[in-house]
């Protein structure tokens, strides 16, 4: 038998925007812990946002597992809050009731800056450095510094080892400004490696004494980029059949729904989401092929290819909750009446 490393990692309920919490127990096994091996788990949800002092029970399910390249026999467990009983989803419990479809690919773009002494890593202590630029996809210690680069290589080869699905980073527009992207199948496995990837990147910094900002525009009304986290969508259906027909009554359901879109894609998106800097404007909705200030972006692939393929919805921000982004995306997707695929198909 071996003694494992198991943490445990959750959402707790602050608003609006929840925080990453995890705590570790030791329990042994004869080899690599299935799923339906862990345990639940109980915590202190008064200290969390999640109960009051005089109930603070609360129970955190596994739901998903990966091996923690970063410990010995260290596992991470990906979990859900629920009720004492174990069985009722915690009102803070975002993963339990969303949408879910194993053929419906979501693909994450998160961007994020590296924070040191209260402003964005290479920044000086006073004003700024030189303009937007250089900075995207840039090469060299006056663009990217000497520690982000060896910050976002680990990162990736933490994710890879752990078996999250991260397939690219690059340095972004503004100074001290990164990506990563992940893609999944279904709405679950998707979200819940983006949280995992956050996690793992969250975890690294601490020994480099460095931040994460999340916010999707934390300089403010500048010239400086804000953060996005830009969601690529298909079904089995977008990929297989598609057709002009059924995209443009797609476009009519993704515009009607504009504001329950909004609602979920991150707190403060009218901060960036204001028109300027490849953005459009949080309360209109457009669409346009390769055009990167639409709410949402076709690719050339997807007309060339008799409109098959993905689509990119460029409005979700950095501090977006990616269970309820996509599952707001499958609400939508799901509105377009039969009539229009059996036409598009035909």
């Amino acid at each position: 038998m071996t003694k494992y490393k198991l943490e445990y990692i959750w959402l707790d309920g602050y608003t609006p925007v929840p925080n990453l919490r995890g705590k570790t127990q030791i329990k042994e096994f004869s080899e690599f812990p299935k799923l339906e091996e862990l345990p639940l788990w109980g915590f202190d949800g008064s200290s969390t946002m999640q109960a009051e002092g005089r109930s603070s029970d609360c129970v955190l399910k596994p739901v998903a597992v990966y091996p923690d390249p970063a410990r010995t026999n260290g596992v991470l467990v990906m979990c859900e809050v629920m009720m004492p009983d174990g069985v009722t989803p915690h009102a803070s419990n975002a993963r339990a009731t969303i949408l879910d479809d194993e053929n419906a690919w979501f693909g994450f773009e998160q961007e994020y800056f590296f924070y040191k002494n209260g402003r964005p890593l290479g920044f000086p202590e006073s004003g700024y450095p030189a303009p937007q630029g250089p900075y995207y996809t840039g090469v060299g210690f006056s663009n990217v510094g000497s520690i982000a680069r060896q910050i976002v290589e680990e990162h990736l080869d933490l994710c890879l080892a752990a078996g999250i699905n991260h397939e690219g980073i690059n340095a972004e527009v503004a100074k001290g400004q990164w990506e990563f992207q992940i893609f999944g199948k279904g709405s679950k496995k998707a979200a819940d490696q983006i949280w995992m990837a956050r996690y793992l990147l969250q975890r690294l910094c601490e020994k480099y004494e460095i931040d994460i900002e999340w916010h999707c525009k934390p300089l403010g009304d500048t010239d400086w980029n804000g953060s996005g986290m830009h969601c690529n969508f298909s079904t089995a259906y977008m990929r297989e059949v598609g057709g002009k027909e059924y995209f443009e009554q797609l476009m009519a359901a993704f515009e009607k729904n504009l504001e329950a879109h909004i609602a979920v894609y991150g707190p403060d998106n009218h901060l960036r989401l204001t028109g300027k800097h490849e953005t459009a404007p949080w309360n209109k909705f457009s669409y346009g092929v390769a055009d990167r200030g639409a709410s949402i972006r076709v690719p050339h692939s997807f007309v060339n290819n008799g409109y098959k393929g993905y689509l990119e919805d460029r409005r979700p921000n950095s501090q977006g909750c990616p269970y309820q982004i996509a599952s707001q995306v499958l609400k939508t997707i799901s509105e377009v009446p039969l009539g229009a695929q059996v036409s598009a198909a035909a």
